[in-house]
């Protein structure tokens, strides 16, 4: 895990060590122990590197890397299967001069080219450079666990794990005013049409599940994906064989993550995908004598998990480590999180993540494996159940009954109506219906400039009306959702210096869960089912059948009732009257603490969005 840069340009004049250094030096708290710079004898491609040492602590590991007088490589992340891709690739008559997986990346692009990226099991984000054809070749793991983000102009191309790299290369900080309205009105930072797209115009990032070649003699660049995955296969599968496949993949999946030369542990928030990852862990043949746990905890709060985290760690018998964030640490820390996140974020929730991380930090553990991405494979979150009901109103009333009173019975009190008929029914229409709907209301904005909503108010918030869970499910783990949530942790763990790793986004996992039908992921009222019955005996019934739903939320409402962040908030509304994009009255608004998953959050997303804004 680490934080790289780059700069390719005909014009040699464009790269120095002194510009690589200073983009190096932007994001070296990703890796603290150790930076490279190297510039090729062409003069055209400089490469930068700060180094978090995990897999091969020795210098044999450092970056830049080089191999055969033709490839230079920087690499940010881990290839989880690079012992079985190296005694492959060795099979094939390759030599190693290391023991680490960017060594195998090397070896694996010499050997298939980009076919390379469909050997690996891992988040990465890399680029190599190659002397002989003078291009580069830039990628990006499958789901975007890992970042790059690049800056294209005529006479350059730069590129880095995070943007205030490419700030500190002279590009200019200019807010996309787009993006700023999406999030205001809806909460989103991300262009589901375009992955392209970030807040910040003139710089772009890498799509997950995508590599770039860029061409610096005539400044070229072409962009391609490289996997996709299967909706729904028409098979129907034995449940006994698939909840056995289902465990064998995810134990397989925590086995590879486990697989560091610096010392483990892993989050725990006292839910079941937390768990479900510690006691996948606690199953491996080569667990930790003594697993360490991390946990955030909010006493006094109602929707404080502390039970079930000591439920668990009693039960497992792990070490567990709390952290108690308050309204006053978060204020000390508001600026240094702004910082790392570099865009904005939909409530204080990521907040207790980023405690979290440091505490881990704090006691010598720089990989932590964490639960996320079950939520969006396995419906996890409350929402799902209408897409359920839908595709089974559709398809079979009688399931559709027996499904609905199910949920009932366990306290899901969602309404079914004439309008969730005529969606289930008329799906396509239902989606251009709820489509316009939503921009009328985002355009209807009491607080924005009317002039900054006739220039910038383009709803980028289009959800299609999928007439099956599994599309829902899709769109919400490869186009809207989840690389925000992988954004947060990638940003948190690396302003500690921690490797965070998710056993759930292995590929061959997701390939096989997307392949299921609905009915194991809901059914008789429960979400994520397979989970949970796959768990049923390794896990406290009380934390497989938990019918609650919390996943580090602190009491945001009671901290945005604090003074100094009610000053904080009236100071962004302030830049953002200054900026013509809230009207001068929302000043005299009296400011509405919200909790952190409430849906109207405004006061949270001007405090953020203004943080966030070049001054």
């Amino acid at each position: 895990m680490c934080g790289i840069a780059g700069i390719l340009s005909a014009n040699p004049a464009n790269i120095s060590r002194d510009r690589l250094k200073k983009m190096t030096d932007a994001i070296a708290h990703r890796g603290p122990d150790g930076e490279g710079a190297w510039i090729s004898s062409s003069g055209i491609a400089g490469l930068g590197h700060r180094r978090l040492a995990i897999i091969d602590l020795s210098p044999a590991g450092a970056q830049p890397m080089l191999y055969l007088d033709r490839y230079a490589i920087v690499h940010n992340g881990e290839i989880y299967n690079y012992i079985e891709l190296r005694s492959l690739l060795q099979s094939k008559g390759y030599a190693f001069n290391s023991r680490s997986d960017t060594e195998v990346i090397l070896v694996a692009y010499d050997h298939y080219g980009p076919d390379c990226l469909q050997y690996f099991d891992g988040m990465f984000a890399f680029a190599i450079w190659d002397e002989k054809e003078r291009k580069l070749f830039a990628a990006r793991d499958r789901f975007g666990e890992k970042p790059l983000f690049f800056y294209k102009d005529p006479d350059q191309f730069l590129f880095a794990s995070e943007m205030k790299s490419l700030w500190a290369a002279g590009i200019k900080k200019d807010s996309n005013k787009r993006l700023i309205f999406n999030f205001i009105t809806i909460g989103y930072t991300q262009n589901p049409a375009n992955g392209t797209e970030t807040f910040y115009n003139g710089i772009s990032k890498l799509p997950a599940r995508s590599y770039l070649i860029y061409d610096p003699a005539t400044g070229t660049s072409k962009t391609s994906v490289y996997w996709g995955v299967e909706i729904e296969n028409t098979h129907i599968p034995k449940e006994e064989e698939v909840i056995e496949q289902f465990r064998v993949l995810l134990s397989n999946a925590v086995c590879k993550r486990m697989r560091s030369d610096a010392p483990l542990g892993t989050s725990l928030s006292g839910g079941l995908d937390s768990s479900s990852v510690a006691a996948a862990i606690l199953g491996q043949q080569d667990h930790p004598q003594r697993l360490q746990t991390f946990s955030a905890v909010f006493p006094g709060f109602e929707k404080d998990e502390s039970h079930f985290i000591r439920l668990v760690s009693k039960y497992f018998s792990v070490d567990n480590y709390q952290t108690s964030p308050t309204g006053a640490d978060l204020i000390n820390d508001f600026e240094k999180l702004v910082y790392h996140q570099e865009e904005p974020f939909g409530s204080s929730s990521i907040y207790a993540q980023f405690k979290v991380f440091q505490l881990a930090r704090s006691h010598g553990t720089k990989v932590l494996l964490d639960g996320q991405g079950a939520d969006e494979l396995l419906a996890g979150y409350h929402k799902y159940y209408h897409w359920y009901w839908q595709e089974l109103y559709r398809n079979d009333k009688k399931a559709f009954a027996l499904e609905l009173e199910a949920a009932r019975e366990s306290g899901v009190q969602d309404r079914w109506t004439w309008r969730n008929r005529l969606a289930a029914n008329l799906p396509v229409y239902a989606g251009i219906f709820l489509k316009n709907k939503r921009t009328a209301r985002q355009r209807k904005s009491q607080d924005l400039c009317r002039d900054f909503i006739t220039q910038f108010g383009l709803s980028y918030y289009d959800i299609p009306h999928f007439d099956k869970l599994s599309g829902i499910l899709y769109y919400n783990t490869f186009m809207n959702g989840m690389e925000e949530l992988l954004r947060y942790a990638d940003r948190n763990s690396m302003a500690h210096g921690v490797e965070v790793r998710l056993p759930f986004l292995n590929h061959e996992l997701v390939e096989f869960l997307f392949a299921l039908p609905s009915d194991f992921k809901i059914r008789e009222g429960w979400t994520k089912w397979l989970l949970r019955v796959s768990m049923e005996d390794i896990l406290p019934k009380e934390i497989v059948w938990r019918k609650d739903k919390t996943g580090y939320e602190p009491p945001q409402q009671s901290w945005m009732s604090d003074p100094v962040l009610q000053e904080y908030i009236h100071e962004a509304r302030r830049k953002l009257v200054r900026a013509d994009i809230l009207r001068p009255d929302v000043l005299r608004k009296k400011i509405q603490p919200q909790s952190a998953h409430a849906a109207e959050n405004s006061d949270w997303r001007y405090l953020v969005t203004a943080a966030c804004m070049n001054d």
